[in-house]
Order: structure tokens, then C-alpha cells, then sequence
């Protein structure tokens, strides 16, 4: 447990560190964001606020996991590892798509589905050949299980990894927020897997906990640097590697409920727009928009959504007692 706690104030200080040589290099590269025309009009200020900052949290956690590797005996946090990145590698693809012709869009929702599609078939693969993994479904607080036979089961865990990754790269809206609300469910994870016995995976949620919090000096508003698909893509390969290393995918629907209510609204608001000619659902989609359109403040909307995160989090851990006991 002291190597948990001391890993967690590393990524704290290394994103930090990194943090600060960071933020010049972006600003002189003039990786700045451009802000969607269809998006509330005072976010105009934020135009040129420069992008990629989650490369900070990205280089803490990996420094803070090689760090660690002399004492790891397991490789699975690894294999956790190498998703993230590759989904965070697709967000910096999409990122830098962005800054180089100046535009709010970069890679296709098409073109960004395919990769993370074959980023999580073989992490699957590689998880389930080395043993890390198998494809039991643990039913939160009825402590039972059931196997799904193996073409299933990689279905099912491709669609909540992408779907995740997806979801947590919508709650990046606003300043601070996919920061604010992925800080506990990386802290639940951290202690899931300590409870666990899994050590060693506890490590990178951990330290990513910690980078998270050194992150948040940067991005509480009014932001100084937004972390950009990189940033968002590598949380959200994060959130669902753990849930499936530590072998509890439905888990991802309590502890991940803001980014469901993220990605439930704009779907719902879509699908709404288009079957009533040009209705809308909410004021604006994502959910945290509509908040926006409201009169939200952005500091409110992200205390509010950490908070219900935070309770999610402790209900969860409620509903896991059978692994944890």
C-alpha cells in the first residue's frame, strides 16, 4: 500500500514537472483550439487555449511505471498501458489533424471507430492468451458470474471499449470536468485492485490519480491548456482496460455513469433532432451544455458531476464486496 501512495504523489509531481516544461513548447507550436461555431457562444474565449496538455498525465504515468518495473512481478498493468496508448496515439493523430489545418475536426468518426475497434481486439487477445483474463461477466452486488463463450464475449467487450473511450472523450467540454470526473473512478480502480491482491495493476491508476490532480492546476477554469482527444482517449482506454483487467466490465456502468449520461444525450438528442424534423431534446448535447445553457457556471457543473461520480464510485464498491472481501 506505501508503494501505492508513494506512485500516486510521483504522478502527481512528474505531470507537474512535465506540466510546466509543457505548456511553453505548446504555446510557441501554437497548438491552440478552435472552438465549434455550434458551441455556446462564450466559449469563443477559448479559442487558441493551447491542446494536447494530456500528454503531461500520459508521460507521468508511464515514467511512474517504469519506475516502478525492477519491483512488478505481473504484466498486466502493461497490457492496460499499451491500450491507453494506443487510444491516446489515436487522439493525438486526431489532435494534430486539428493543428496543422487549423479546424475543429480531425480524424472521422468512421476513421477513429476502426482504429479503437482493432486497438481493443488485440488487447483482448493479448489479455486472454496471457491468462490476465477470461470471459467470466461478474454481476455487480448479486456476487455471481457467468461465462460467455469467447467470440461473444469479444463483441460485447470491443463495443464498451470503444463506447467508453468514446464517452469519456464527449465529458471533455468543459474546463476541468473529464479531469474532475475521472479522478475518483481511477481512485476506485487504484483500490479495487489493491483489495484484489493485483498490486502491481494498481500502480497506473494510481499514478494516473496523482497526475490527474497536478492536471487539474492547469484546466480548472479558466483552463490554461485543454488535454485534446490525447488526453480524453488515453483516460477513456484507461477506464476500460482496468474494468476489464480487473475482470468487472458492468462495473463501468455505475462508476462510469456521467459518461454514460454523456453519451446517452447525444445520442438521444440526435436521434430526437431526426425523427422530429429539427426538435431538440436538451438546450444542448452533451448533457453538460444543456447544464451550460441553463446558467450553469462551469465550476458548478464540474463539482456536481465529480460529486455524483464520487457517490457512483462508493455505491460500486458496494456492489463489488464479493471480490473484495
Amino acid at each position: 500500500m506505501t508503494r501505492i501512495l508513494i506512485t500516486a504523489a510521483a504522478g502527481c509531481i512528474l505531470t507537474a514537472g512535465i506540466g510546466y516544461l509543457l505548456l511553453p513548447v505548446l504555446r510557441a507550436l501554437k497548438a491552440g483550439q478552435s472552438i465549434r461555431e455550434i458551441g455556446p457562444t462564450w466559449h469563443n474565449g477559448k479559442a487558441g487555449t493551447p491542446m494536447m496538455g494530456g500528454l503531461m498525465f500520459v508521460f507521468g504515468t508511464i515514467l511512474c511505471l517504469v519506475g516502478n518495473f525492477p519491483a512488478m512481478s505481473d504484466d498486466s498493468p502493461f497490457y492496460v498501458l499499451a491500450l491507453s496508448l494506443c487510444f491516446g496515439l489515436i487522439g493525438f493523430l486526431d489532435d494534430f489533424t486539428k493543428v496543422k489545418f487549423h479546424r475543429n475536426l480531425g480524424l472521422t468518426t468512421l476513421q477513429k471507430a476502426m482504429l479503437q475497434m482493432a486497438v481493443s481486439a488485440l488487447f483482448l487477445y493479448a489479455m486472454y492468451r496471457s491468462g490476465f483474463m477470461d470471459t467470466h461477466l461478474y454481476i455487480p452486488f448479486v456476487n455471481v458470474s457467468f461465462r460467455l463463450h469467447p467470440i461473444v464475449y469479444i463483441f460485447f467487450a470491443m463495443f464498451v471499449m470503444v463506447g467508453t473511450d468514446n464517452a469519456v472523450n464527449l465529458t471533455d467540454g468543459v474546463d476541468g470536468l473529464c479531469a474532475s470526473v475521472t479522478l475518483p473512478v481511477m481512485v476506485f480502480f487504484t483500490a479495487a485492485a489493491a483489495a484484489m491482491g493485483k498490486y502491481d495493476l494498481a500502480l497506473l491508476p494510481a499514478a494516473l490519480a496523482g497526475g490527474l490532480v497536478a492536471y487539474l492546476f492547469y484546466n480548472w477554469h479558466p483552463a490554461k491548456v485543454f488535454m485534446g482527444d490525447t488526453g480524453s482517449l488515453f483516460l477513456g482506454g484507461v477506464v476500460c482496460a482496468m474494468a476489464f483487467a480487473l475482470e468487472m466490465p458492468l462495473i463501468l456502468i455505475l462508476v462510469g455513469f456521467v459518461y454514460v449520461c454523456e453519451a446517452m444525450s447525444d445520442i438521444l438528442q440526435v436521434s430526437y433532432f431526426k425523427a422530429t424534423h429539427g426538435k431538440r431534446l436538451f438546450k444542448m448535447a452533451p448533457i453538460h451544455h444543456h447544464f451550460e445553457m441553463c446558467g450553469w457556471k462551469e465550476e458548478k457543473i464540474v463539482l456536481v458531476f465529480a460529486g455524483v461520480t464520487a457517490a457512483m464510485c462508493v455505491l460500486a464498491w458496494f456492489g463489488i464486496a464479493g471480490l473484495v472481501s
